[in-house]
């Protein structure tokens, strides 16, 4: 992983992670359920093959991504999110919601499986499970 920035901040050590171009574009690829090299790169164009084998190496090193290899002449890998990397779900939701709402034009939207309504994200409290209407951003004691 390369540090670009050296803050003591949730968003600044995460986006040394994940930031780099294509890279939220590849980790989608694989929670939509592309494992292969060539499906990514195919459904990624313009994404070169050295750019995507290097950051899926860097995603494997992070411990988002995990590869198996499923033929050893030539050597091919299926690639697939670890729980850390499938704990992103949430932050592709929100932007899937950001763009149904701010975008002019938009491409998917997320919606109720059974009833087709358009859905918005909320807060619960992790103990009691009841939604909070308001948050604060706090730092953490050390």
């Amino acid at each position: 992983m390369k540090t670009r920035y050296d803050l003591p901040c949730n968003i600044a050590q995460t986006l040394n992670i994940i930031g780099d171009r294509w890279t939220l574009l590849i980790l989608h690829e694989l929670l939509i359920g592309q494992s292969n090299f060539n499906d990514i790169k195919l459904n990624l164009p313009g994404l070169s093959a050295n750019l995507l084998s290097a950051r899926l190496k860097s995603l494997e090193e992070a411990g988002l991504v995990a590869s198996t290899l499923y033929s050893a002449h030539p050597p091919r890998y299926a690639y697939s999110l670890t729980d850390a990397g499938k704990a992103l779900e949430p932050i592709f939701n929100a932007m899937i919601l950001w763009g149904s709402e701010h975008l002019d034009q938009c491409y998917k939207e997320i919606v109720d499986a059974k009833t087709g309504e358009r859905v918005e994200i909320g807060y619960y409290a992790k103990n009691s499970g009841e939604r909070i209407d308001t948050i604060q951003i706090r730092p953490i004691a050390k």
